[in-house]
């Protein structure tokens, strides 16, 4: 889970592990457009730590798309400027 939400203009959120997998990490806008890419690529076991920076966004309801292996999950955020 992201947090803090709502946040001003970072928020973060940690992945944990168990094994290696691929991971992405991604924020879309409510239009459903990639706004950033945090994290992508093969990781190893073990817990990351993520931020993204929405100082460059504009004030609103994004969505953190969080894929690990062929797990996916979704979670919405708010950035109030």
């Amino acid at each position: 889970a992201a947090y803090p939400n709502p946040f001003n203009p970072t928020t973060q959120m940690s992945v944990t592990l168990n094994a290696s997998a691929d991971v992405s990490v991604k924020v879309f806008n409510m239009n459903g457009q990639i706004v950033d890419v945090i994290a992508s690529g093969n990781m190893s076991s073990g817990t990351y730590n993520f931020a993204w920076d929405g100082t460059n966004a504009a004030s609103g309801i994004y969505f953190i798309q969080t894929e690990v292996g062929s797990q996916v999950n979704s979670q919405k955020i708010m950035l109030v400027k």
